[in-house]
This record gives C-alpha cells, structure tokens and sequence, in this order.
C-alpha cells in the first residue's frame, strides 16, 4: 500500500528546478495510571503531505491533509506560489540536493512491538507499579505511564529519490513524592531521560517495580535530608543529569539557525558566531561532542533528515575544538559550513529546521568509581528538575532531584534541593574526567521545543557520568 501510495503522488510532482513530496503518519498511545486511578487512555493519529518548491530563484511550501489527487496538486499549486512570491526576496537562494536516494530505508528495531502486548496487560503493570511506588505512608503523591510514538515518513522528489522510515519510541514515567514535616520532595523516572527507539521489551526489561521501589525510598529519604550546602566544590554528574546539561548549553547554542539569528525573537540566538567553528576552544581536552543518527536504539537514530540528507556520524567539538555547527544542508550553504542531517519536523504540517538529533559525548576512560575516589569534597547529582538559561545560552543554573555529599573519595550522605550554576565556557573547561563505557547511557527527551509556530520533537543524548572542578554549587528551600 505504502509503495503504491509513493508511485501514485510521483506522478503529482511538478515540472520545477525542484520539488519534494514529504508524507508523515504519526501514532500516539498514552496510557497512565495515577494514584491508583486508570486515566483516559490517548490515542491520537494523524498523516499528511509536506509539498517543498525551489523554482526560478524562489522557495515555498505548502501542506495539507486531503491526500486525493485534488488535495495534493492543490497544495502543489500552492507551493508554486509561494516560491514566485518569494522570488527575488530569499535571504540565501538554496542550491537543491543533486544526489538520488534509491528506495531508501530504516525501521526501528522493536524485538516485542507495542501492539503485540494487550492493554489490559500493559494497564495491570502500570498499576503494580503504582503499588510499588506506594509503599509507604509518606508518599503523597504517585503515578505511571508509557507512552509509545510511531512515526512514518515517506520521501520522493523530482531527482528521483524515494526513501522509507518507520520510527518508534516508548518512554516510561514514574513518579513518587513524599512528604514529612511539610516538605515535599519529588523523585522521578523519565521524562528528560529514558526515552529509547526501541521495542515493548524495553519496558519489560527494565525492572520497572524495582525502580519504583528505588525512587519511592528515595524520595522519603530525601524529604528527611538536610538542605545541599552552598560552596564551590567538585560536581559528579550523573548521564540523567549530563543529558540537559549538554542540550541547553551545546546543543541549542551550536544550532546553525539561531547562530544565523533565526530563532532570536523567540527562543533566543547563541554566543557562538560563525567565526569561532574551527578555532574556539569549547571546553577541556576532554570534551568530544558528537552528532551521531547512527547510534543504535537511541531516540534520534535515522538514515535521512526530512530534507533527504543522508545521515551520519560527525564530531562537533573534539578534544575541546569547536568544528561544525548543527546546520542541515541548505543552512550549511548560507553559513558556508559543513553541514550534518539535522533539517527535521515535528510533523507533515510544519517545514523542517534546524534540530538536535542524537547529540553525544564519547565515553572517557575512568570508571565511575575512580572518579568518585579522585573528590577530596564535592557532590554527585542526579535527575533534572529544573532549568534555566540565558537567550545567549551562555549563563545556566539547573536544578536537580537528589545530590550525595562525597568526602575524601567516599559518598557520605544525600542532600536535597541541590543546584548548580555557572557560564558555558568556564562550565566545559573545568571539564576533568570523563567515565567510560560502563557509566555510558543512552539516554533522550522527547519534548524539545523549537520554532515559529512550535514544533515538538525527540533528541537524543548518550553520556557517561562527567566530573566538573569548581563548580558553584548551592542548596534552595
């Protein structure tokens, strides 16, 4: 069905110096249980067509829903007109791909799909978590959820490109607070971290009772545990905690757009300009950055962006180098820079942009136990809980749910409401040690922000555990 659908609409495409059909059918299943309550479960679905023309010096686009021969050469015609309309106006004139993507494709691996598990099942697991999450009196407040994401793309253009994508995620979410002498601390699973392209399986190897066990107790500790000290010292920082450090403070600044002023009166511009790539030094020697859409199981892996860009692994800081931007292909010509397959949409209604996709620091060489021998006084953080940064990207302070207090090489207690601030540069050069395989996790997000009108969409990050010297590290209320 899906080929005849793609043959069908090639025989649409205009006769242009360019132009792309871009189909997206999206699914989406929440299921939640909170306080022991089963929610209304989610299902949305939802597909259309992207048309893009590059024309006689002008570029435009139009979508629609109405997939009949009427609708799509509708929005083709619509499409044309806004390239005339912009003829002559382009702040760049974009040079279209040359190159031909033959029947291309990709398909997440998923060992058990969603499908193949009944939701009476999956309901039954969200609510023995929910017991578990509930295992003592002090827990006031707890809850569960998966969520599961299919997204398939069909591409074709008038080079003669067609390519192929189904890509799946699922995301589990627990939640526990508790609750003693008023204070209320809060312990979680998910969110801004374990998101992963991948199968039910993922869900059923994760030990997620245990978890649940792990974060309730947690939390009730926590609740009980002195407020984190205010003092400059060594920070430990944990692969759920590293993932939005190196999203607010790598990924977004290093965005080619916004570097470009794109995004400035919305989400803000960057530090970066483009004279640095090539020459500024990012961070310590130890800091390697990568793009990498090959990175099996992780939220962002692909073979082609949604301009058709084929997709591989680039180093966009290495050794503390800046080298190249997160610019897509048509950006990249604008800035005169490399380019990486980073042009993505959150949907078949939105023009793609300039995204994070799987954006990663290499592994290092010391063990986590190493590391945590090598702190004479610091602390460890865990999971993030809140953010801020400035619209240069520049300065930061993030919060987290859980700090260890470490002394002389040893975790002595744990502190709540631990935070940490700083400004980027200063931030990365303090980088010293950089743990290895075993601390490495593969982690993601699946509700980045971008663009006018908003467009929401998946990263993906992969860290070890890092250890940052100096950091001003402080407790809240």
């Amino acid at each position: 069905m899906k080929n005849e659908f793609i043959n069908q609409i090639n025989s649409y495409l205009p006769n242009v110096d360019y132009c792309s059909f871009r189909f997206v059918s999206k699914y989406t299943n929440v299921l939640s249980v909170t306080r022991n309550v089963l929610e209304p479960i989610e299902i949305i679905e939802d597909e259309g067509l992207m048309v893009t023309v590059i024309h006689n010096g002008g570029y435009g686009y139009s979508a629609t829903s109405d997939l009949t021969r009427e609708g799509i050469l509708k929005a083709t015609e619509e499409a044309k007109k806004w390239s005339a309309f912009t003829k002559g106006n382009l702040i760049h004139q974009p040079t279209p791909p040359a190159d031909i993507i033959d029947n291309g494709k990709y398909f997440t691996h998923e060992q058990d799909t969603w499908a193949k598990e009944s939701n009476k099942d999956k309901v039954d697991y969200l609510y023995e978590i929910n017991k578990a999450l509930k295992s003592k009196p002090t827990i006031s407040n707890w809850g569960a959820s998966f969520r599961y994401n299919k997204i398939e793309t069909l591409f074709t253009d008038t080079n003669g490109s067609k390519f192929r994508q189904n890509i799946s995620y699922i995301l589990p979410q627990l939640i526990a607070c508790a609750e003693y002498k008023k204070e209320i601390q809060t312990r979680t699973y998910g969110g801004h971290a374990h998101a992963r392209q991948i199968g039910y399986n993922f869900i059923k190897d994760s030990n997620l009772i245990d978890t649940a066990t792990s974060i309730a107790n947690d939390a009730i500790e926590l609740s009980m545990a002195p407020n984190c000290p205010s003092k400059k010292c060594d920070a430990l920082i944990a692969p759920d905690q590293m993932i939005l450090q190196i999203h607010e403070s790598i990924g977004h600044p290093l965005e080619l757009d916004r570097i470009l002023g794109d995004e400035r009166n919305y989400a803000g511009s960057s530090f970066v300009n483009l004279d640095m790539f090539g020459k500024y030094k990012y961070g310590s020697e130890k800091l390697n950055i990568s793009f990498n859409p090959e990175q099996e199981s992780e939220l962002a892996s692909y073979n082609f962006d949604d301009d058709g860009t084929p997709a591989q692994k680039k180093y966009l800081i290495q050794n503390g180098l800046l080298k190249k931007p997160i610019g897509s292909f048509y950006s990249a010509q604008r800035a005169e820079q490399d380019y990486v397959a980073c042009s993505r949409a959150t949907s078949w209604n939105r023009p793609p942009i300039d995204r994070m996709g799987n954006i990663n620091m290499e592994p290092g060489d010391t063990p986590l136990s190493e590391m945590i021998a090598a702190i004479e006084d610091g602390i460890f953080l865990e999971t993030n809980n809140s953010w801020s940064i400035d619209d240069y990207r520049n300065k930061f302070q993030f919060g987290c749910e859980k700090g260890t207090i470490i002394k002389d090489g040893e975790m002595k207690g744990v502190v709540k409401n631990p935070n940490y601030r700083g400004i980027t540069k200063d931030f990365w050069h303090n980088l010293a040690m950089v743990g290895d395989e075993s601390s490495y996790s593969i982690l993601g997000t699946a509700n980045c922000g971008k663009g006018e009108p908003n467009q929401t969409i998946f990263v993906g990050h992969a860290t070890p555990s890092c250890l940052f010297k100096d950091i001003d590290v402080f407790g809240g209320e």
